[in-house]
């Protein structure tokens, strides 16, 4: 990884960069990571992301899951597991999460909102691939991501 960063990217390149808006908080145990985007709206449960995370190669590629903000958790250590066994580079939760003691030892970041104790039970089906908007930032599957201490931000394409 490049030492040039969310900062250094946002001054040199202004116009090709999108800031993801504040109150993301990273949880994981990657100070930062950069990948290709990936796409998940998810409707009151993650089942959807629990397969794409356990059943996925992801090298190279961050899972950008848009929850609309439902208080539960979306992502917890088990999540992380199979993000860490499945080489993602991080997950950025338009959501909550749990588990923080646990994952925060786990090298994948992890931006949420904050932190909830529950999770959702109802099985029901998400939508994956597609345009997400949150945060005041669009993510397009392939777009690029970089995150670190500084925030998130969203690129057309790797600088």
């Amino acid at each position: 990884m490049s030492d040039d960063f969310t900062a250094d990217f946002c001054d040199t390149y202004p116009d090709r960069t999108a800031v993801l808006g504040p109150g993301f908080t990273n949880y994981g145990g990657a100070a930062k990571c950069q990948g290709t985007v990936v796409t998940v709206r998810l409707n009151l449960n993650n089942s959807d992301l629990l397969t794409l995370l356990r059943d996925e190669d992801g090298t190279g590629k961050v899972v950008v899951v848009d929850a609309e903000e439902a208080y539960y958790a979306i992502v917890g250590e088990k999540l992380m597991q199979f993000a860490q066994n499945n080489h993602y580079a991080g997950i950025v939760v338009n959501g909550y999460v749990r588990d923080t003691a646990q994952i925060k030892d786990i090298p994948v970041a992890l931006y949420a909102l904050g932190t909830c104790s529950r999770k959702s039970i109802p099985v029901t089906a998400g939508e994956r691939d597609i345009p997400l908007t949150f945060g005041g930032v669009t993510f397009h599957p392939g777009d690029y991501v970089y995150t670190d201490t500084d925030g998130v931000i969203v690129t057309a394409a790797p600088f």
